[in-house]
């Protein structure tokens, strides 16, 4: 009931919520290249219109479903690709009556009246967790959607950077050719293999894959219908191709042109910008963590938007946790204060030997104090065998047993004196 109530708490803003997220982040990003990844998703409640309060909610992708939407920065370090933390969240709803984009003569709108400025108020809001925590650097990833000359115009400087993948076919300032046609034209600078997945929504076979790597500085020019809004005649970035060479028939060839404010005159950086693009996946993790590969946040029976929209925040923060215990439950280098607390620790030592066996394969061989002997433990809370010949524990084992830890901890803590019942 109490957290009902919390939820529920008119006190309680989403706006608050964020910033303890932010401030999290904060702690952990000093010294550091960070990654900054954007992306967007869907929260539908559409399953649940008929006892909701609309208050608040809009529709979402099919301008049919009721919901709202969600744009988070994951922030990963830029040397291992780990997660560190959210550094803002953005969340907001479409109107019920949503009027298309022609309807609303979207194209000639200044990019603060569009939707598509949530990639800069994104990189604005994360900059001032960047600035406070003090990083090194900052690269803002995004994919196709984020490729906005506004962007490119506005957000990069002395310690920000940007990196996106290209959309468009963007003129060159002085070139008679395209973006797309003069970068198939530079020499190619070298070649890379990768291992590719099979993919069944995209009908992809897995296989490994010989890519070519060109890359190219370009000046691109602003867009005539910007003129008016005071941008420079152009930006100067550097441009990546990526091309899979002699594809299996009827495979459609992998092909990523990504544009940076970072210098790319060579292989090997070429490669660190592909590589980086790369972990733009793990916010795809994130996402999926959240709905029903994890939390399943849209099978909530809270009746208010508001309700929601706090615990939306909430659950960012557990995928958060859960991401971290995936990518750190082998590396033994992590402090366990990157995902839990002194307090939280001091009770995972409590518990520990109740979920242990009798045998030494079912002990926790790792160092207490690191991440991966605290993932052991939530693996096991989470009804994983413990056995190591077995498949490592998985996210939906780990999210269950965050919840399991969840309600341990409290009990510890109201067993210590360390909470009050309030009725």
């Amino acid at each position: 009931m109490a957290y009902y109530r919390f939820l529920e708490n008119e006190n309680v803003t989403v706006s608050e919520l964020v910033r303890s997220l932010s401030d999290d982040c904060q702690a952990r990003v000093k010294e550091r290249h960070v990654l900054a990844i954007s992306d967007s998703s869907e929260i539908n409640l559409q399953s649940h219109a008929g006892r909701l309060s609309l208050s608040g909610l809009g529709v979402v992708g099919n301008n049919t479903d009721v919901g709202f939407y969600i744009h988070p920065t994951l922030v990963l370090d830029g040397e291992s690709g780990f997660p560190l933390g959210l550094s803002t969240v953005k969340l907001w709803s479409r109107d019920i009556n949503h009027a298309d984009k022609h309807e609303r003569g979207y194209k000639n709108l200044p990019i603060e009246e569009k939707e598509s400025y949530k990639w800069l108020a994104s990189a604005s809001e994360s900059h001032k967790c960047f600035e406070a925590g003090r990083a090194k650097m900052v690269t803002h990833i995004g994919d196709r959607e984020s490729d906005l000359f506004e962007e490119f115009a506005t957000v990069p400087n002395k310690n920000n950077h940007l990196l996106i993948r290209a959309c468009q076919d963007r003129r060159l300032l002085g070139q008679s050719q395209s973006l797309f046609d003069y970068l198939s034209q530079q020499p190619c600078e070298g070649t890379y293999i990768i291992n590719l997945a099979a993919d069944s929504r995209r009908k992809r076979i897995a296989r490994e894959a010989l890519l070519v790597v060109r890359c190219g500085r370009v000046e691109i020019q602003r867009p005539d219908k910007l003129s008016v809004f005071g941008y420079p005649p152009s930006v100067t970035v550097y441009a990546v191709e990526a091309l899979e060479v002699q594809p299996p028939t009827g495979q459609e060839p992998i092909h990523w042109r990504l544009l940076t404010t970072h210098e790319v005159v060579c292989l090997e950086q070429a490669l660190r910008m592909i590589q980086w693009y790369g972990w733009r996946w793990k916010i795809e993790q994130l996402f999926a963590t959240l709905k029903k590969a994890g939390l399943n946040l849209e099978a909530t029976q809270l009746e208010s938007s508001i309700a929601i929209q706090r615990l939306t925040i909430l659950a960012l923060s557990v995928a958060v946790r859960t991401l971290q215990m995936v990518e750190g439950r082998d590396n033994t280098q992590l402090s366990a204060e990157l995902t839990f607390c002194e307090k939280q620790q001091q009770c995972l030592s409590v518990i520990q030997t109740s979920v242990e066996g009798d045998t030494k394969k079912l002990q926790n061989p790792y160092p207490r104090g690191c991440l991966p002997w605290a993932t052991w433990i939530i693996a096991r809370l989470g009804g994983w065998s413990g056995y190591t010949s077995q498949r490592p524990p998985g996210m939906p084992t780990l999210v269950h047993g965050l919840r399991q830890f969840e309600s341990i901890f409290l009990g510890w803590k109201l067993a210590l004196g360390g909470l009050v019942y309030t009725p």
